[in-house]
C-alpha cells in the first residue's frame, strides 16, 4: 500500500469545477453560434454607445461575455474569503451566487427593452393559456425558457430552502409574474403573456433537474440530547 499517495480531492471542489465547465461551455456555445451577429455589434459597444449596444439583443449577449472574466473573478474572491472563514462548500456557493446574477440578469434586460410605442401605448394584457405560443416561433420559446433557467438551475446548488420541484416552480412563477407585472404597469409596450409566465417557469424547472445532483441539502439539526460516553477498553 503507497502511503505516499496523494489523497482525493474533496468532493465539493470536484463539483464546483463540474459547475464552472458548464457554465464555460454554456457561453462558448452561445458566442459560436451568435459570433456573426455579435462581432457587428462589437464597435458599438467597445465605443460606449447605448443605441445600438445595450437596447440591441446581440449587445447584451456580447456583453455578457464580455464580462464573464470579471463575474469569474468575483467568484474566486467569494470563494477565497469563505475559505479563509472555513467555509466547506466555499467554491461551489460563491459560483452559484455569481452565475445566477450572471445569467439572470441579462435575460431579464432584454425582457424589459421597451418597444417602440412605450409611455404612449397603454398596457397590454394576454390572460388565455397557449394562445400566444403558436405566434412566438422557435426563437421566441426558447427565449423564454432561458429567462430564468440560470436561476432556477444554480439557486438549488446554493440554497437548500430553494431545492425541492415545488420551490423551483414557485421562484421561477413569482420572478416572471413580477417581470410581467412590471412590463404592463411601466408600459413598455410589451405584451404581458400568461404563456411567458408559463414558459418562464418550465425553463427554471427544466434547468433545476438538470442541477439535481447538486443540489445542496440542509444540514441535519443538532440533537438536544447528549451523546453516551464511549465505553471504556477493556
Amino acid at each position: 500500500m503507497n502511503r505516499n499517495a496523494s489523497p482525493p480531492p474533496p468532493r465539493h471542489r470536484a463539483r464546483a469545477i463540474a459547475l464552472a465547465l458548464l457554465v464555460i461551455l454554456a457561453l462558448a456555445g452561445t458566442a459560436f453560434v451568435l459570433r456573426r451577429p455579435l462581432t457587428m455589434t462589437a464597435p458599438q459597444c467597445m465605443a460606449g454607445r447605448w443605441h445600438g449596444c445595450l437596447d440591441t439583443f446581440n449587445g447584451v449577449v456580447l456583453m455578457t461575455l464580455v464580462t464573464l472574466p470579471a463575474a469569474l473573478l468575483v467568484a474566486w474572491v467569494l470563494a477565497r474569503h469563505r475559505r479563509a472563514a472555513g467555509s466547506p462548500s466555499a467554491w461551489r456557493m460563491s459560483l452559484a451566487e455569481v452565475a445566477m446574477v450572471h445569467g439572470t440578469v441579462p435575460f431579464v434586460w432584454i425582457t424589459m427593452m421597451p418597444g417602440a410605442g412605450a409611455g404612449t401605448v397603454p398596457g397590454r394584457l394576454s390572460l388565455v393559456p397557449l394562445r400566444d405560443l403558436v405566434t412566438m416561433g422557435p426563437l421566441g420559446l426558447a427565449g423564454n425558457l432561458l429567462v430564468f433557467a440560470a436561476l432556477g438551475f444554480f439557486a438549488p446548488v446554493r440554497f437548500a430552502a430553494a431545492a425541492s420541484v415545488r420551490r423551483i416552480v414557485a421562484l421561477g412563477a413569482g420572478c416572471s409574474v413580477l417581470v410581467e407585472t412590471a412590463q404592463y404597469v411601466l408600459r413598455l409596450d410589451r405584451v404581458s403573456s400568461v404563456d411567458d409566465v408559463l414558459l418562464n417557469t418550465a425553463g427554471a424547472v427544466l434547468a433545476g433537474l438538470a442541477s439535481r445532483r447538486w443540489w445542496r441539502t440542509a444540514a441535519p439539526a443538532p440533537s438536544g440530547r447528549p451523546r453516551p460516553a464511549p465505553a471504556p477498553a477493556a
